[in-house]
Order: C-alpha cells, then sequence, then structure tokens
C-alpha cells in the first residue's frame, strides 16, 4: 500500500491533537510495512519546524517516522519564515510545483492522500 500524509495542522489548539494522530498513523503504515510518506504543507510546515526540535513533546513520534518524510512545501517554509529550523532537521524542500509541493506528483507516483 502507498499513502502520503500530508500534514497542513498547525499546533495551536485542536491541530495538536491531529498532528499527534498523524504520526501516530504513519507508525502504523511504516509498522506495516507500507510505502508511508510525509508532506508538510501550508500551516503545516510551522508545525514541522516545531516537532523536528528535541525539547518538542511530538519530538519522540516525529523522530519514530522522520525517515519517512518526504519533504516540505519550499514556498511555505519561506514564507512561514521557518528555512533554519527545516534545514537543521534535514527535510528536504519540495518545490517541483512552481515553488510548491506539487501533490499531484504524489498521486501519479501511486500515493493515496490523506490529509490533516
Amino acid at each position: 500500500m502507498k499513502v502520503a500524509l500530508v500534514i497542513f495542522s498547525t499546533l495551536e489548539g485542536a491541530g495538536n491533537a491531529a498532528v499527534y494522530r498523524a504520526l501516530g498513523t504513519a507508525k502504523e503504515f511504516k509498522d506495516a510495512g507500507d510505502d508511508i510518506k510525509i508532506v508538510f504543507d501550508g500551516s503545516g510546515v510551522e508545525t514541522a519546524a516545531a516537532i523536528s526540535q528535541s525539547g518538542h513533546n511530538l519530538n519522540g513520534a516525529y523522530k519514530a517516522v522522520a525517515d519517512t518524510v518526504l519533504g516540505a512545501c519550499g514556498f511555505c517554509v519561506k514564507a512561514h519564515k521557518v528555512a533554519d529550523e527545516i534545514d537543521a532537521a534535514d527535510i528536504p524542500l519540495l518545490t517541483d510545483n512552481h515553488g510548491h509541493a506539487s501533490l499531484r506528483q504524489v498521486v501519479v507516483d501511486g500515493y493515496q492522500v490523506i490529509t490533516i
């Protein structure tokens, strides 16, 4: 099975729970041996910057699936001013859609997309 989780959510309010569940869902697919990819897009790039920090409460959950991260939207990383954090976390920038991440390409590559 090929699944891509696209995280748009911030960590504010109910977003924290949504991101926690997204990371848990990614781990479930990973543990089952499925081909799982995580894409951070929109405000989700701020989430990636935060949870990749060792002191964040979701960092353990992030580390468990960090090897499944396809990348973060390059345009959004710049717009949300988290380029240094994303670079430090070694998260690739996805820029194949006029500077943005191409979710179409994810579908073309055969992934079923789940958005959070």
